[in-house]
Formats: C-alpha cells, sequence, structure tokens
C-alpha cells in the first residue's frame, strides 16, 4: 500500500503555490517511503468533479492506498458536505489523512476534531469569496460595463471607456439591424404570428448573416430583448409596471440608449416572462428598435404567455381585468356543475371577504363590457375630433417625452413622501400634506395634456381596435383580450355596481 500525495491550483497566480511546490511539502511528511502523486491544475475546490482527485478515490476503493497528504486542507475540499463524504469514505477504507503544513493527522481525535473545524472556515472562505465576486459583478453591470457572453444579434463589439476604464460596448451591424427592424415591425402588426414571419423570412430567402437557422424560438428571444430598444419613458413605464429593479432614474430615459436586462442578485426560478426583481440598466450603446414599437412587441409576447394559462373556453376573455370591490382581489371564472353557465367569483370569497355582492354571469358582463367598449370609443372619436384643431407638431413629440418623464418623477415623489407619514411629527405631517398637494395639482395638468397629445399617438391604434369591435364575433380569444389590455386598466364590482378604469 502507498502514500497519496495530492496537489490542486484553480489559477496561476504570483501570490498561489504551485502543484510542484505542493507535491515537494507532501514528500517530506513520506520519509522516503513508497507513495502516488495526483494533480488538478486548473479546478476549483468547489466540488470533487476533477480528474485527479476521482483517479485517486478509485485507488483508495481498489486498496492501494494507505494514508493521503495534502499542502493544506483547502487543496482537497472547500465543501463541508464533499469532506464528510470524502472522510467516510477514509475511514471505511481504513485510509489515514494528513495536512502537511496545518499538521492534521486522522489517527487522533484532536486531529480529527480541528479538521472538521477547519473546513467550516475553509468553506465559509469560499462563499465569502463567491460574494465578493457576484457584487462586483453586479457593480459593474449598474456602470453598464460589458460583461461577456453572446453578443446579440444585430451587434458587434468596439472599444470604450466608462469611468476612465477601459471596457467593450456594442455597435450596430447594419445588415443585421435591417432584418430585426423588419422582424420587429412584422410582429408589431398583430395580423402576423411568429409562424408567418419565419415563413415569410425563409420564402424570400433572408438569411440569418450568423449561419443560423431562423425559428420561432429565437425570433421570439429577439422580440423580448431590451438591449434594441429606443429606451424612452414609456419603456421606463414599462419595466416599473413589471415589478423589475431600474437603476438609472427615469429623467435618464431619453430614447437614446438601450438597456440591458439583468437576473438580479436575488436567486429565482421563474420564467422569462416574469420580470419581476429583474435588473434594468440603461446600456452604453444605442438603440434602433423605437419604443412603440418594441413595446407592442413584448407587450404582445407578454400576452401571449398569459393567454396560453386562460384560452380554454370555460374562460371570459375578461379575466385579469375584473376585481372584487370590496377587497380588490381578482374575480375569477367559476363554472356550474348542472348546465353550461359561467360566472365570476372573489378570488377570496369565504375566508376574507363577502364576495362582490351579487351573482355576476360572465356572459351578461361580457355583453355589458362590449357595450360600454362600443360606447368609450363613440366618445374618443367624438373628443378626438375637438382636439386634433389645437395639437401642433413643432418640437411636440419632445415636449410631450419632457412631460411623460416629469409626471413619473412626481409620483414618485409622492410615494416617497407617503412612505414618511407614519412617523412623521405635526409640522413634518404639515410640510408633507402641502408638498403632496402641490405636486398632485401639476400632476393633473400634465395628465390632461398628455392625454391631449395622446389622441395623435393612438388614432391609428383606435382605428384597428374599431374594426375589431365591429367584428367582435368572427374574433379570436385572443384578439379580444388584446382589445380589453388596450382600453381598460380595470374593471371593479361591488354590489351591483360596475366602474371601469379605462387606459384612453
Amino acid at each position: 500500500m502507498y502514500d497519496a500525495l495530492y496537489a490542486r491550483q484553480s489559477i496561476e497566480k504570483k501570490d498561489s503555490i504551485s502543484v510542484e511546490s505542493q507535491l515537494e511539502y507532501c514528500r517530506y511528511e513520506t520519509h522516503g517511503e513508497a507513495c502516488i502523486e495526483y494533480m488538478d491544475k486548473g479546478f476549483s475546490g468547489k466540488d470533487t468533479n476533477r480528474p485527479g482527485f476521482e483517479n485517486m478515490m478509485n485507488d483508495i476503493r481498489a486498496g492501494k492506498i494507505k494514508r493521503v497528504i495534502v499542502y493544506k486542507l483547502d487543496r482537497i475540499s472547500r465543501s463541508i458536505l464533499d469532506f464528510a463524504n470524502m472522510m467516510e469514505i477514509f475511514q471505511k477504507y481504513h485510509v489515514e489523512f494528513v495536512s502537511s503544513t496545518e499538521k492534521f493527522d486522522t489517527s487522533t481525535p484532536i486531529g480529527r476534531a480541528m479538521l472538521n473545524i477547519c473546513i467550516v472556515f475553509a468553506q465559509l472562505e469560499r462563499e465569502t469569496i463567491q460574494k465578493r465576486v457576484t457584487d462586483a459583478y453586479y457593480a459593474r453591470c449598474k456602470r453598464g460595463f460589458y460583461m461577456g457572453g453572446r453578443i446579440p444579434y444585430g451587434y458587434r463589439l468596439t472599444n470604450t471607456v466608462i469611468d476612465n476604464i477601459r471596457t467593450s460596448m456594442y455597435e450596430e451591424v447594419p445588415e443585421e439591424s435591417e432584418q430585426l427592424k423588419l422582424i420587429y415591425s412584422m410582429y408589431a402588426d398583430t395580423d402576423n404570428s411568429l409562424g408567418d414571419i419565419v415563413r415569410y423570412l425563409n420564402e424570400h430567402q433572408i438569411k440569418n448573416l450568423r449561419g443560423a437557422n431562423w425559428n420561432t424560438a429565437r425570433i421570439s428571444e429577439m422580440l423580448r430583448n431590451p438591449v434594441y430598444v429606443q429606451a424612452d419613458i414609456d419603456v421606463y413605464q414599462f419595466f416599473q409596471s413589471q415589478g423589475a429593479n431600474i437603476y438609472n432614474p427615469a429623467s435618464d430615459f431619453t430614447g437614446y440608449n438601450a438597456c440591458y436586462l439583468y437576473k438580479g442578485t436575488v436567486s429565482t426560478s421563474r420564467k422569462q416572462s416574469d420580470l419581476s426583481d429583474k435588473e434594468i440598466v440603461l446600456a452604453p450603446h444605442k438603440g434602433f428598435i423605437p419604443s412603440k414599437t418594441w413595446l407592442a412587441c413584448r407587450i404582445r409576447c407578454l400576452n401571449n404567455r398569459q393567454s396560453t394559462k386562460t384560452c380554454k373556453p370555460k374562460n371570459s376573455w375578461l379575466v385579469g381585468k375584473v376585481k372584487c370591490g370590496n377587497c380588490g382581489y381578482a374575480l375569477t371564472i367559476r363554472k356550474a356543475k348542472t348546465k353550461w353557465e359561467r360566472y365570476f367569483v372573489c378570488s377570496q370569497s369565504g375566508s376574507n371577504c363577502t364576495g362582490a355582492g351579487c351573482t355576476v354571469y360572465a356572459d351578461v358582463l361580457e355583453e355589458y363590457m362590449l357595450g360600454a367598449i362600443k360606447e368609450r370609443l363613440s366618445e374618443f372619436s367624438a373628443l378626438k375630433e375637438s382636439l386634433l384643431s389645437c395639437i401642433s407638431d413643432t418640437g411636440e413629440e419632445q415636449k410631450h417625452m419632457t412631460k411623460k418623464i416629469r409626471l413619473t418623477q412626481i409620483e414618485e415623489e409622492i410615494e416617497e413622501l407617503l412612505s414618511k407619514v407614519s412617523g412623521a411629527s405635526g409640522v413634518l405631517m404639515k410640510y408633507i400634506d402641502e408638498k403632496i398637494s402641490e405636486l398632485d395639482a401639476e400632476r393633473k395638468v400634465l395628465k390632461e395634456e398628455i392625454v391631449t397629445a395622446n389622441v395623435t399617438d393612438t388614432e391609428g391604434r383606435l382605428k384597428q381596435i374599431t374594426n375589431h369591435v365591429k367584428t367582435w364575433e368572427t374574433l379570436s380569444f385572443e384578439d379580444r383580450q388584446a382589445v380589453v389590455d388596450t382600453l381598460i386598466k380595470i374593471i371593479r364590482i361591488a354590489d351591483g355596481n360596475i366602474e371601469i378604469t379605462w387606459n384612453i
């Protein structure tokens, strides 16, 4: 039987000891007896997936090894679980363990106890290093540094300097970006599906310039990626509404820079459609997809994922919009057991809520809402005619964007002031009331001006919606949901009363 000398080095650095030097220390412990040397160069100690280590363990199981000698404890393992499993095998095959520099010898009780204590600190050190690396990564992300990975289609890398540090950034590739502009413009038209786009590209021999085949999964990934968008305040508000953590202030979303989307520091198993707890950072490069086009595609992708869960015949195209007016929770669809009849019930009914106060039949509510939608479109059409004459095109787009940015800032300021109410003194409370009143007055003026400007922006979309409503009976379930998503923010029902909050 032999002594086993084991050495490991993850990265060659000036201040790290080489595997050759480690083995030299270990040979001293053999006192000239026969030994077998095992080494792993370029492998981390976080797990045991190392060829040299596995060869040594195989020889132990074969009965060839009587003692394992290492330069230092963390050379063989930095995990408590891996170390415990390893020591169990050592004990099973009567193999002793020695750390040459730390003077641990498992042939003695004190040696075994000290060894267990030290492996705890070895794992702590590894986890501390991992935390530092993760924190440094996200710190660099938030400053817009290039963090590696696959270069998105439509871009190439170019050198740049950020905060006096050399890094890289994306630069538009015109040939590829033109293809992406076509894909986005096609998908923004609700008449085109992802399959239609793939067929169009193939039929017109529009080849992917990187040699890959066009497919719906790849195109869907491109359509969701904010790395292409000209990020303005509308993009900011979209990510804010989805629960994403936005690093940059609203005033930075001017429509020039694109965005980076990171998974965030909180580990999550959520699907890509869920943006809550994701990190949004303005990128240093320029986007080339207009925000309106990008948002139309992104929202459609989001609705498509949600509709796969709600398009069963027993459901309603109003699901997700109808809320209980008493508790605020969603009303969900139930189906009668004795006959084909659908009705809405509060999801909290029977626990904390008595329900909407009446039976809400889905067919009746759908008929009522279709009439309300037609009436709203008629009212908006009349309002549009009276407002169009007072809208000037010169410089209005930039002014409109500035107003939307200011409106977002006002709402954030009001939320911050309200968060301080609970611990406020009398004097501070008076200041908060005055400040909120002042901000609220400004908010109302801005909202009126923005609604007026939005008339021209929504004219084309409303024409499409009006045509959809006229042919309502022939529309698909998904198209009906899309109309509702565009027009209606929320429907509250309580005690026979229906309150509709419109988006227009």
